[in-house]
């Protein structure tokens, strides 16, 4: 058989996604009908792994507790790419779509992820494809992006189940990215258009986990509050020591901060002994939100302080601001104005939110597209697939056609993406610098 050429692969690519969407969409729908929690994707996992059983793909479990690996081979060796789909929900307990019990909905859109993650495997099984490339591609559903329930987390880490809170952290210190060398994954975002975006990833936040605890004195808060010591008042003062010097920090560094209450005390007639908090601290990168996550403490125990009560704080490693890929965006750029309108392919600007694929960012070549096709606000109620042209079909076209770009022609593509980037963290710095954000105060 004659060798395909680039154009030829890429349109069996194209023509197989396009065939699969009515499958993927069942799929999609599947898992949003039973949204689970970081951790926990039992179900969603299994049903990853009859798709890769329908493919006749072999795979490995067990990452990260419930995450899959199936691989592609190529007509001969090289890089290994991989398309990363997230198995986790977001807690949205008002979506019409979200888990009565848990309040866990796909209002983060990592349903469609998945989809994307299977259509791209699909494009790249047509006829002839693979063996045109030089190179593998991995198949990764990952679990836990999404980083909530925090003490649930921190009691497993304790336990000793993981060792990290987020998904990707958790498979970068068990040596799941080991035999990977470039990684591309997109997310959802609302379309501004009716025909959709390609908005292609620039740079994100990274965040510090906390979880603060202050220590008072319970009395009865009408006959005797003076034998009190009110931890609900230490914390709002801590708070409010922070919004005292929220304008001291630089607005290029995008610093966020913002704390839930978890417990506010028990009885309303008793003077609060005990009040838990948890937050992020947010930065646009790394020094910034070591800095201000220091300052930030100072203000939380300066609260505690004013009243008399303790305060203890617990740093968690959240995770590292986003780095995207130029000469791999620039590969999506292209293929993307293939699908869609010129003007709906744009470079975005910096989000102020966070990914753990920033972490993978800071390791190897990392894409992640945010792309227009939903209606409402990402992770809220009102949420709700819009341009499922674009959410099933384009997108996963533009992706699986930059894999093309990259393996093809003795993986040009590829080779030139490793010889221009150069990593920020080497994995051991990278494990160095989780454990030193690690501490409690």
């Amino acid at each position: 058989m004659a060798r395909l050429t680039k154009e030829e692969v890429k349109e069996r690519v194209c023509r197989a996604i396009e065939d699969a969407a009515p499958e993927l969409k069942k799929i999609a729908a599947s898992i949003m009908a039973e949204p689970e929690l970081g951790y926990k994707e039992d179900k969603t996992s299994s049903k990853v792994q009859r798709a890769f059983d329908a493919m006749g793909l072999t795979y490995t479990t067990g990452h990260g507790r419930t995450g899959l690996k199936a691989r592609l081979n190529g007509g001969a060796s090289g890089y290994t790419v991989a398309m990363i789909g997230e198995l986790d929900a977001i807690v949205c307990p008002k979506h019409p779509a979200a888990d009565p019990l848990t309040g866990a909905a796909h209002c983060c859109g990592h349903n469609i992820q998945i989809a994307n993650m299977l259509a791209v495997g699909k494009g790249l099984m047509a006829d002839g494809v693979m063996e045109s490339l030089k190179g593998d591609v991995v198949l990764f559903a990952v679990p836990a992006e999404e980083y909530v329930e925090i003490d649930y987390r921190n009691k497993l880490r304790e336990e000793g189940t993981i060792k990290y809170l987020g998904g990707k952290q958790q498979l970068i210190y068990e040596g799941a990215f080991d035999d990977i060398d470039m990684a591309m994954q997109m997310h959802v975002a609302t379309a501004e258009t009716p025909q959709g975006e390609m908005n292609l990833g620039t740079t994100s936040n990274g965040f510090i986990g906390k979880l603060i605890e202050y220590k008072g004195k319970a009395a009865h808060a009408a006959a005797a509050p003076h034998e009190g010591i009110n931890a609900l008042q230490a914390a709002m003062m801590g708070v409010m020591g922070v919004n005292a010097i929220r304008d001291t920090f630089k607005e290029s560094d995008y610093i966020r901060f913002h704390p839930i209450i978890n417990s506010g005390g028990d009885l309303v007639n008793v003077v609060p002994d005990k009040v838990t908090m948890e937050s992020y601290v947010r930065g646009a990168n790394v020094e910034a939100m070591i800095d201000a996550n220091k300052r930030i403490n100072r203000a939380l125990k300066a609260g505690g302080d004013a009243v008399g009560a303790t305060c203890d704080i617990q740093d968690l490693p959240g995770y590292l601001p986003m780095r995207n890929d130029a000469v791999m965006n620039g590969l999506l750029e292209a293929n993307s104005k293939m699908l869609f309108p010129e003007d709906n392919v744009r470079y975005g600007e910096h989000m102020a939110g966070s990914t753990d694929m920033g972490d993978v960012s800071h390791i190897m070549p990392v894409i992640h597209p945010w792309v227009g096709c939903i209606d409402g606000v990402l992770h809220g109620a009102d949420y709700v697939v819009s341009v499922e042209e674009v959410a099933y079909i384009k997108t996963a076209q533009a992706l699986a056609m930059t894999i093309v770009d990259l393996l093809y022609d003795d993986a040009a593509g590829a080779e030139r993406v490793m010889a221009e980037f150069t990593p920020a963290l080497t994995k051991e710095e990278y494990l160095a610098l989780m454990d030193s954000i690690d501490s409690k105060h």
